[in-house]
């Protein structure tokens, strides 16, 4: 009987430590999809890079329901120098606003794209 109740009381204390946290933001395959496309730099990479972040940004499952810091940034980043401007600076002060410790670096960017 005392081992039965050990035995069953290791299980409850192993079954206990199973994590079951969602992570605070879902990234998807975003961070493959940037990987990829810092790379090798091809049109498919950019592609397939700027539909993962589409998705991080429109579909948050995470626990804060934010898009993850940076992800903005690099979008916008993107999206300016592939000649959609307004959408870039859209996203990069969309990054100042969701993460204010952000604005010294990304404002410094805005200045030099802007230039």
């Amino acid at each position: 009987m005392k081992k039965i109740f050990i035995a069953v009381f290791g299980v409850m204390v192993f079954a206990s430590c199973v994590s079951t946290q969602q992570s605070l933001y879902s990234w998807y395959d975003s961070e493959d999809a940037t990987y990829k496309y810092t790379k090798r730099g091809t049109e498919e990479t950019l592609t397939e890079a700027m539909k993962q972040y589409e998705k991080v940004i429109k579909s948050q499952k995470g626990i804060r329901k934010v898009v993850p810091p940076g992800v903005n940034a690099e979008y916008g980043y993107i999206l300016y120098k592939s000649g959609k401007k307004d959408e870039g600076l859209t996203l990069l002060k969309a990054e100042i606003a969701s993460y204010p410790e952000s604005e010294k670096f990304i404002s410094r960017i805005i200045k030099q794209l802007e230039k």
